[in-house]
């Protein structure tokens, strides 16, 4: 990426439209009822947005290209913690101890097409289809808790920033640090990716999240805010950039071809699956807000609860059919499950089935590997691209694809399940969630991540940062030093640039900054941060994270002691 020639005050011939020549005056916001949401259909410049971005690429998938299918099953203990199941859900997934549940399961890493390496810095997605027999259920997440950004209006902006130059077609630190350092909630992720947790030794060793926060309805009608891990009993491996090169300079593929081998040999990979569990408010009482997938849920305040374990037994047959074919969405939900306001689960609902039609068709739903394998499918549907068959019911009147009808047609489902959702009022918006706080939980995953980790994540952080301009590499720093007084410094020593030297810089045009901001920004540098993880209990993904060797990694990871996944990083 060139330098960037300074634009003259006043500029007006850059502003941003939309292919209707309309100028967006707001790129950040979807348009929701009050600053939490829901968001509403009508959001025009999303709509126009988020479809162009999931038609940009053919045939690949634009993100996630890179992946590898299995199946197996989930075999869950018929209570939530100590609880009954019940008392949260009435999915019938999770109701009686021993029930299992058949699954397919991708793997993937985002950014790199799909003969990319699978040692590159990414997140990985965890992306599960349950066949229940109220029908399918996906949980699409990664392998790390948080993400970039808390609105899906700004998905396809942190894409473009993480995919190749348009020009050169390289990836980019100067572009990467650029759209970054205009975003501070991306802190969090960034103090994640580029840490080891960035580059997993195996998808055996890896954690799963939901990411988003979902809900959980029971009989009566009572919803409960709910967040979903995976963590694995192998436990928790990653590397570092240079072991990672080591290992792409001799296999491209290693991922895949070890969670292949291992399934071959018996060795069946399991995790373990825990929710955590809210009450269903606005939460005023915490300075962060819960709907916000920047943040996690202190463990301390909001533990781990176990529902089952997940174990995977079976590869694939054909990898076209299954795995390129494979589609999975956040609005995949049965009874029992329910969404949240989370404004990027609301946009995600929406963009990832998008896709699906577009990239695979506009029938992907009767392809093998998406059908609703455990429940009868009825629907008025027909025709579209690639259809081989009518989705009838036994007795249907297959002249009558409407509803409703008095002449053998489909009919609507009689039981109609109480949902006691909270009552939502506020002014139509384009606004930002008001309980930002985004330099919080990075710095309490820099606290609490172990000291090889840490000093891998500043490592890349200074190296990257190199090769970026000086304006950007100065706000990184500033953000660095607004979250850890030893983060800031460390990285900007690598940079040589000192807190004295970003001491002045103003707050981002728009940023809101906490009282406990302010108090840190006149002090930059000098906050008097220490690094003591008992001061943040457990920590959502600061777990034991073993340095695996390149060799390991080639070597299929076996007799790899990783320790179990729900040790502490640091204790």
């Amino acid at each position: 990426m060139g330098k960037t020639p300074k634009a003259p005050s006043g500029t007006s011939d850059r502003v941003l439209t939309n292919r209707q020549g309309h100028p967006v005056a707001n790129n950040q916001s979807q348009r929701t009822v009050g600053s939490r949401g829901p968001a509403t259909l009508e959001n025009y410049q999303f709509l126009e947005k988020i479809t162009h971005f999931d038609r940009e690429r053919i045939p690949e998938r634009v993100v996630h290209a890179r992946g590898f299918v299995c199946y197996g099953e989930l075999e869950v203990t018929g209570k939530i913690g100590d609880e009954p199941a019940s008392k949260y859900t009435r999915a019938k997934l999770f109701q009686q101890a021993g029930k299992k549940t058949p699954l397919a399961i991708r793997f993937s890493t985002v950014i790199g097409g799909r003969d990319s390496s699978e040692v590159a810095r990414d997140p990985r997605g965890f992306a599960v289809k349950f066949y229940t027999e109220d029908g399918n259920w996906d949980l699409v997440g990664n392998n790390l808790a948080v993400f970039f950004i808390r609105d899906a209006i700004k998905f396809p902006d942190v894409i473009h920033s993480l995919k190749p130059d348009p020009v050169t077609f390289r990836q980019e630190p100067n572009r990467i640090f650029d759209f970054m350092s205009q975003t501070p909630e991306s802190m969090h992720m960034l103090t994640h990716l580029f840490s080891p947790r960035g580059i997993p030794a195996s998808y055996r060793h890896m954690e799963g999240f939901g990411v988003n926060t979902y809900k959980m309805v029971n009989d009566k009608g009572d919803t409960v805010l709910v967040k979903y891990h995976f963590h694995p009993r192998c436990g928790v491996a990653s590397l570092t950039a240079d072991e990672a090169a080591k290992v792409q300079g001799q296999d491209l593929g290693s991922a895949s071809r070890d969670l292949f081998e291992a399934i071959e040999r018996g060795e069946y990979p399991q995790w373990d699956l825990y929710v955590q569990i809210m009450e269903d408010n606005d939460h005023p009482e915490l300075d962060w807000d819960p709907l916000d997938d920047t943040k996690v849920w202190p463990e301390k305040d909001f533990p781990l609860r176990h529902i089952g374990v997940m174990t995977l037994n079976r590869n694939v047959e054909d990898h076209f059919n299954e795995n390129e074919q494979i589609a999975m969405g956040t609005g995949v939900l049965v009874d029992g499950l329910d969404f949240s306001d989370d404004k990027m689960l609301v946009g995600r609902t929406f963009s990832y089935s998008d896709t699906q039609r577009y990239r695979v068709g506009t029938n992907y739903l009767q392809l093998p590997v998406n059908q609703a394998k455990n429940a009868k499918v009825s629907t008025n549907l027909n025709g579209g691209t690639m259809a081989y068959r009518r989705d009838l019911a036994p007795g249907q009147n297959p002249h009558v694809n409407y509803e409703p009808s008095i002449h053998n047609g489909l009919h609507e489902s009689p039981r109609e399940e109480p949902n006691n959702p909270p009552e939502v009022r506020g002014r139509l918006t384009r606004s930002v969630l008001e309980r930002r706080n985004d330099y919080l939980h990075p710095r309490g995953r820099y606290s609490t991540m172990m000291d090889w980790e840490r000093d891998d994540l500043v490592n890349n952080m200074g190296t990257l940062l190199g090769q970026c301009e000086r304006d950007v590499q100065e706000r990184m720093v500033w953000h660095f030093l607004m979250v850890h007084d030893d983060y800031g410094t460390r990285v900007g020593k690598m940079l040589g640039i000192k807190p004295d030297d970003v001491r002045n810089l103003p707050p981002l045009q728009k940023q809101v900054l906490t009282d406990e901001d302010q108090r840190r920004l006149k002090n930059l540098g000098k906050n008097g941060d220490k690094l003591d993880p008992a001061a943040w209990g457990p920590w959502t993904s600061s777990v034991k994270n073993y340095q695996a060797s390149a060799e390991e990694v080639l070597g299929g990871m076996r007799n790899v002691a990783a320790n179990g996944a729900m040790g502490q990083a640091a204790e």
